[in-house]
């Protein structure tokens, strides 16, 4: 079973590849980050990274 900040990752990096992310997707990122109930410091600083690439529009939120 794929840890929730393996899960966490794997989802950041391809929101990082595309350059994009939409809701749903920030969503399951976020799901995956908190579904165990637990959100450890590797689950919080891969979020805080992707928040940052948000705000820096190296990420853009994007409408399908």
């Amino acid at each position: 079973m794929e840890s929730g900040a393996n899960k966490v990752k794997e989802l950041i990096l391809k929101a990082i590849e595309d350059h994009e992310i939409t809701r749903e997707e920030y969503d399951m990122i976020i799901h995956a980050a908190t579904e165990d109930g637990v959100l450890d410091n590797q689950e919080k600083a891969l979020l805080a990274e992707l928040n940052d690439m948000i705000e820096n529009k190296m990420v853009k939120f994007v409408i399908r």
